[in-house]
């Protein structure tokens, strides 16, 4: 059997890398400049190795009832993580992937294949201009994951980019967004605000030390036309290795105070993480 090695290959937007796990046959690890992106087990698409995946994936488990095919989309594509989760849990469903690096979605093909008859439709286009031409009314759920480096870029944190994922998603439908921020949380205070500008339910999921202020941190954020199952998620968050914690309802509206929707003129990309807040070792 031949050992995998590590790829790596400039792309149009860093230096990506495909580590091996030494622990998981045919799993691996994708960094961009460094900077984790995505974990893949070809063996296990279900496995979902980061914990604010893992949210994500409690979020996609809850939208509906169990194995029910689901039109997504995808902002921000990686290794594909979740399209694969997705396509392993939800047979039959149908996935846009938009992803700007062309090359990087190219490096996935090569060697991380996606298997026959996954659903899954790659686009090497940017996030937002994706968004403002798709049809209304058309998915399900919307999973943005769009990191330029560490930082989510300026023009997908705007109250026209959530008017877009608002527009685009049907009246059942589910926005759910992987954020990070650190006290005092104007960065997440503002997104909060801008969603709620749109969406009637709105709920956030962190670990306890990040909502506290105590160290900066991923945030999954959720927005829905409809009442989002909190409880559901509750549940599954606490069980984690690393149980987060649902912020929901008054709570959240405290949370958000007198922050203030963001126009696309005052947009700014989510704050610079302090030095090794998502290393690896």
């Amino acid at each position: 059997m031949n050992e995998a090695v590590p790829v790596s290959r400039v792309t149009d937007h860093g230096t990506a890398k495909l580590m091996p796990d030494v622990d998981r046959r045919r799993a691996w690890l994708l960094t961009v400049d460094g900077a984790p992106q995505s974990y893949v087990d070809l063996d296990e698409p279900a496995h979902l190795e980061f914990e604010y995946t893992r949210r994500l994936g409690h979020v996609l488990d809850t939208v509906a009832e169990a194995g029910r095919a689901l039109d997504v989309l995808h902002l921000g594509g990686g290794a594909l993580t979740l399209p694969r989760y997705v396509a392993a849990t939800r047979p039959g469903s149908r996935q846009d992937v938009v992803e700007a690096d062309r090359a990087l979605l190219d490096l996935v093909a090569e060697h991380l294949p996606l298997p026959d008859g996954a659903g899954v439709t790659a686009h090497d286009a940017d996030a937002r201009a994706w968004l403002e031409a798709a049809p209304s009314d058309s998915a399900d759920v919307l999973v943005a994951d769009v990191f330029g480096g560490s930082r989510v870029p300026a023009h997908l944190t705007s109250v026209a980019y959530a008017r877009e994922a608002a527009r685009v998603l049907r009246a059942d439908g589910v926005y759910v967004a992987n954020l990070a921020d650190g006290a005092p949380f104007g960065f997440l205070r503002a997104q909060l605000a801008s969603f709620a500008s749109f969406f009637g339910e709105l709920a956030m999921i962190a670990e306890p030390g990040v909502l506290r202020g105590r160290r900066f941190g991923n945030v999954v954020l959720v927005a829905a036309h409809r009442p989002i199952d909190t409880a559901a998620l509750a549940r599954r968050t606490a069980a984690d290795a690393f149980p987060a914690r649902v912020e929901h309802g008054p709570g959240l509206r405290d949370f958000i105070g007198d922050a203030r929707p963001v126009r696309d003129e005052d947009a700014v990309p989510s704050p610079e993480p302090p030095a090794g807040a998502f290393g690896i070792g």
